[in-house]
């Protein structure tokens, strides 16, 4: 039996371009395992990893002959966190609207290569990309291990209306606009049915994973209303029965009400933000089993931004302003109504890497601990429909992420992850 600790994995570790790959089988001996399906700790348990499978989860410090062992003694185990809403393309700072002007996407890949390794040292093993021309890309390289990073599901371009939340040529002058053409279904704009099913299909031809559309206004486009709806019903409808086909699911953008209420109407598996959700819509989500991702982390990161003389242009801050105020109000409501709710920050808005903090507002806002990791766990594999994420149990992806102490007695620790597996490798280690 050989046995080697996390001390011997060490810093070298994170230093690698590409997960360190452990043979197998390799023993993780926790001192608390997370239960995602339960919401409960289990107490000292060992989870014995085959390859990028959990193979068996067992009571106490069991010994595993032949096996790796990684001593986690200290630390509570949970399965690998989702997010389902980020942007991994890009991230918020004051130069944010001119960047597009002067910098290439290759840039912006460069970049997004020290977010996609935040991301994941963070202990998101998977997120939902939505809404980036370059995700689909770093996607792939990830999957073949040329960068570190999460699993990613990419929505590629998000699909708007004319002037609406994702349309590209927002707060472009006559001249730019003229030289650049009106956008279209390959660019993710779109009026009328035939042009909706067009876009989704252009989203296929691209390599997405998942689709979104931006159903309201939204806070940081250059454009006045946050909340208007942007799409008839008849719209949200073509594109999600043109998804299934696909074998694609809908992620709606919305702020205000009314598009929050068409798109539920039309199918969407999820609403992201919801700002200001009514109590008949939230009735409508918990009828229909629509998902809401409440992206808390974005709404406080724009409210505190639009204190900021100079962070955001003049017509975004009052819109910022009304979704920091608005939004932990609107899940004090939700979440006491019932309304299914799964992880997502809007990281890209709020900084990669910070992911975490979702919890600690998430359990600020009335959710206990328990079912604010639910949220990042198998609620957000359902979200997904990814039958194998979101649960350390045999058969299920190896994916473990670990925090010193009890997460459920202080929600903070989810902030000072010192080990991460995600398909059976080591990505972090502690000491590393």
């Amino acid at each position: 039996m050989t046995s080697r600790t996390t001390r011997g994995l060490a810093a070298s570790t994170l230093l690698l371009a590409s997960p360190l790959a452990l043979a197998a089988p390799t023993a993780l001996h926790c001192g608390n395992l997370f239960d995602a399906a339960a919401g409960r700790l289990v107490g000292p348990s060992t989870v014995v990893i085959d390859g990028d499978r959990v193979k068996a989860v067992m009571p106490g410090k069991a010994g595993v002959p032949g096996a790796t062992v990684v001593d986690l003694s200290g630390h509570t185990c949970s399965p690998g966190w989702i997010d389902l809403h980020v942007h991994v393309g890009q991230e918020s700072n004051p130069n944010s609207y001119s960047e597009g002007f002067r910098l290439d996407d290759v840039d912006f890949a460069l970049r997004a290569t020290q977010y996609t390794r935040r991301t994941v040292e963070a202990g998101f093993t998977t997120v939902r990309d939505l809404g980036g021309e370059i995700s689909p890309h770093l996607r792939d390289a990830i999957n073949a291990g040329i960068i570190p990073g999460p699993r990613i599901f990419a929505a590629g371009k998000s699909i708007a209306s004319t002037g609406g939340h994702a349309d590209p040529t927002n707060g472009l002058n006559n001249r730019l606009s003229t030289l650049v053409g009106p956008p279209g279904p390959t660019e993710g704009v779109i009026n009328g049915v035939d042009a909706a099913r067009q876009a989704v299909r252009q989203r296929y031809k691209d390599g997405s994973d998942t689709i979104k559309i931006t159903a309201t206004g939204g806070v940081l486009s250059y454009a006045r209303s946050a909340d208007a709806p942007q799409f008839t019903i008849e719209e949200i409808r073509a594109i999600v029965e043109t998804a299934k086909d696909y074998g694609y699911t809908v992620a709606a953008h919305a702020h205000g009400d009314e598009g929050m209420r068409r798109a539920i109407e039309g199918g969407v598996v999820s609403i992201e933000h919801g700002t200001f959700m009514s109590e008949r819509t939230m009735r409508l989500m918990k009828e229909k089993g629509t998902w809401w991702v409440p992206t808390l982390s974005a709404g406080r990161f724009v409210g505190e931004k639009a204190e900021v003389p100079g962070y955001y242009p003049e017509i975004v801050r009052p819109k910022a302003r009304a979704v920091g105020r608005q939004i932990m109000d609107t899940f004090r409501k939700a979440y006491a109504a019932g309304v299914p709710i799964a992880f997502g920050t809007d990281a890209g808005v709020s900084p990669h890497g910070d992911n975490a903090r979702e919890f600690e507002f998430m359990v600020e806002a009335g959710m206990p601990a328990n079912e604010a990791l639910q949220t990042a766990t198998v609620n957000a594999a359902k979200v997904l429909g990814q039958a194998d994420l979101g649960q350390i149990a045999p058969g299920f992806r190896a994916d473990v992420v670990a925090v010193p102490g009890n997460p459920l007695e202080d929600i903070a620790l989810t902030r000072r992850v010192d080990f991460v597996m995600k398909d059976g490798a080591v990505i972090k280690a502690p000491g590393a």
